[in-house]
């Protein structure tokens, strides 16, 4: 299993490799889960979700050295993907997903000698992030839902989440329009309303110079090149889907 490939030393390092794996877990429960559901073949082995550094993922066995090289996911995700609500399946992933790169980085500190304040900065760092499980339950953007409803009612250019589904494509994406001098007035008040923001696909937050677009069926905002939608296109969509929710489909 992947592990010995990438060897960070600094406090940066681990933290790039955390968000690395990060990401990648992120894609498989979020806009690439229905290839992370069909890969879980109950009838198949213990299987486990890896995320990469390289901000991709994989489902695998588990490594067969003892002890292993780095710590190793939740064992047989798989058993349980027809015995739950998918939904509740896909947050149990999450949790675990998040103990998982916590034990991976710490793992890290430990081999590479980091101090108390190493060790607290990387936390801190690490923290400063929504987790895995918040992403994909949707809490993360409900905590910024409830913190910036009210200043995102109060201007046309804020991010409102109660927009009518009638809207036009270009009002979800106010950042792809060209800026006049009136508008570069409010940039600063702007980037703090939209800088919690988060993406539904990768996490991250919002930034003034990148290109959004809001799911017209969850509501979640997506950077454009997460979901590979570029402003272009989007000229030409009157209601967006997500790729989580084109592909979602009723389970029993």
């Amino acid at each position: 299993m992947e592990g010995g490939q990438f060897n960070p030393r600094t406090v940066e390092e681990v933290f790039g490799d955390f968000k690395g794996r990060r990401n990648g877990l992120i894609k498989a429960l979020t806009t690439e889960v229905e290839d992370f559901y069909q890969q879980c073949d109950p009838e198949k082995e213990n299987l486990c979700l890896y995320g990469l550094p390289s901000e991709q993922w994989e489902v695998n066995l588990p490594a067969e050295e003892v002890p292993p090289e780095l710590p190793e996911p939740a064992l047989g995700i798989n058993f349980a993907r027809d015995g739950m609500q998918e939904k509740d399946w896909l947050s149990l992933v999450a949790v675990h997903s998040d103990a998982w790169l916590l034990a991976v980085a710490f793992y890290f500190g430990s081999r590479f000698g980091y101090d108390k304040a190493d060790r607290k900065r990387l936390f801190n760092m690490i923290n400063e992030l929504p987790t895995v499980f918040e992403v994909v339950t949707g809490a993360a953007k409900k905590q910024q839902k409830e913190k910036s409803s009210v200043s995102n009612h109060s201007s046309n250019k804020s991010k409102s989440n109660s927009k009518p589904q009638g809207l036009e494509s270009q009002e979800k994406y106010p950042k792809s329009q060209p800026k006049d001098e009136e508008e570069e007035v409010f940039d600063e008040e702007a980037d703090e309303e939209h800088g919690e923001t988060l993406c539904g696909s990768c996490g991250e937050n919002y930034a003034s110079d990148e290109f959004w677009i809001c799911c017209d069926i969850c509501e979640k905002w997506f950077h454009g090149k997460c979901v590979k939608i570029t402003p272009a296109r989007a000229e030409h969509i009157k209601h967006y889907k997500c790729p989580s929710c084109t592909n979602k489909r009723a389970r029993p």
